[in-house]
């Protein structure tokens, strides 16, 4: 009811606006005004900037007044057409200002009407008119509602749909061929091994594996643990699961006609994503590095090349851990005397101590299997700070790391500070004494 009565008000006002304008028009040039008193028509002269009469209608005036008047006469607008406004140019537009409020307006030449000028003053008029609207202020959305209430009609059906498939019976389902790598294969014989198995599929491609890098081959058993013969095998690449369909399915071992399809899944009970094993960022890339190496190729080592394993010297009884647990100094001063020792057999990359080692190891890494060779002709047998050591080649396999306990890595780290601080004690003593020593010097 509000909002009718403020489009009647405001079409009310309009026509009020508008009714001083009616006896005036525009021709494309210039502005004609009708005194509807005198029926004369007269039109403004831009040059002059006055009003004067029409050509035609000045015929007829002639006769009524004056025939000896000029051909346009100008005259002065009447009273009752001098209260309507006053008219003039502005950029080359033509305006017009109401008396009776001051508003402004400007003609459309495109549009053939007159609009109101939109000015600071006429947005002031217009407020104290029609009252202020905060723009920055948040306007209600009409359709949130709607979507509001249609998500949670979707959010609702997909909980029904979801429970009413999880009060069906699980059923078998197809993955899609170009994501499925999986075979199923039965027939087998019932004494086959897992080492026949690998061999068997390995023929038509690389068999895929799990994070503890072993093959994903599943023998199933019945509950003796005796095999059933059929077995589910996972590949790499989908194109050997094409391969294995065309190559196994048909093909006989030990008198057992194997056939082979495309694996298919069973939902046991209810899915529940919180059951679902989560894989950690490492086990995903430890998976993905395993996959690539499968696929890396190289060419075999020739026959009398070194291996990587040669260019390391494994050296022992260097020391006990006790030694570190007494003086941790040692530990860098053991590092300095080997790796300037080896030096003396060539190139050295890299020195190794494991501390925690109870053989007392040491690990040096030369940049040729030669310069190793020569290191254990040197170390071999010496005696270093009393203790007789060997050298020997690292035979790529053995881990020397001692993994520590968390109560160990704590004693060791306090030792380390208890180490800093005496050395800071020292430091600080020391430079005493010497300030001192100057003092003195400079009293003398």
């Amino acid at each position: 009811m509000a909002d009718t009565q403020s489009v009647t008000a405001n079409t009310e006002e309009s026509e009020k606006q508008d009714e001083p304008m009616k006896n005036y028009k525009f021709d494309g040039k210039t502005y004609i005004y009708t005194d509807q008193a005198t029926n004369i028509t007269y039109r403004f002269d831009q040059e002059k900037n006055k009003w004067i009469v029409k050509e035609d209608d000045k015929e007829s005036s002639c006769n009524k007044q004056s025939s000896d008047r000029k051909e346009e006469e100008e005259i002065s607008i009447p009273k009752a057409s001098a209260d309507t406004g006053a008219f003039g140019f502005e950029n080359d537009t033509h305006t017009y200002t109401d008396p009776t409020d001051g508003s402004a307006y400007f003609w459309d030449k495109e549009k053939n009407a007159w609009f109101p000028k939109v000015d600071q003053d006429f947005m002031a008029k217009y407020q104290m008119s029609y009252g202020f609207t905060d723009i920055s202020a948040p306007q209600p959305n009409p359709s949130e509602p709607n979507q509001s209430q249609k998500a949670k009609e979707e959010k609702e059906q997909r909980r029904i749909e979801a429970k009413r498939k999880a009060q069906e019976a699980p059923t078998w389902f197809e993955v899609d061929e170009a994501h499925n790598t999986a075979i199923y294969v039965s027939g087998l014989p019932l004494d086959i091994t897992m080492k026949e198995l690998t061999e068997l599929f390995t023929k038509c491609g690389l068999i895929a594996r799990d994070e503890k890098g072993k093959d994903k081959i599943k023998l199933y058993r019945d509950g003796n643990g005796e095999p059933k013969g059929d077995a589910l095998c996972t590949y790499i690449k989908v194109e050997s699961v094409d391969l294995a369909l065309k190559i196994l399915d048909g093909s006989q071992i030990r008198g057992k006609t194997l056939s082979v399809q495309r694996a298919k899944f069973q939902m046991k009970g209810e899915y529940d994503p919180a059951l679902k094993p989560k894989r950690k960022k490492k086990d995903k890339e430890r998976q993905k590095k395993m996959q690539e190496k499968l696929f890396d190729w190289r060419p075999e080592r020739m026959r009398g090349e070194p291996l990587k394993c040669e260019r390391v010297v494994i050296i022992k009884n260097l020391f006990t851990p006790e030694d570190f647990d007494r003086d941790v100094q040692l530990l860098l001063e053991y590092q300095q005397d080997i790796r300037s020792e080896c030096l003396k057999c060539g190139d050295v990359r890299k020195v190794i101590i494991y501390d925690r080692h109870p053989e007392g190891v040491a690990q040096v890494t030369f940049r040729e299997p030669a310069e190793a060779q020569a290191c254990i002709q040197l170390l071999n047998g010496r005696w270093f700070s009393q203790r007789k050591i060997s050298a020997e080649i690292w035979d790529g396999k053995t881990k020397y790391k001692i993994t520590e306990t968390d109560a160990e890595i704590e004693a060791r780290l306090e030792k380390w500070d208890t180490y800093l601080e005496q050395e800071d004690e020292k430091k600080a003593k020391k430079e005493q004494e010497t300030s001192s020593k100057m003092e003195q010097k400079v009293s003398q």
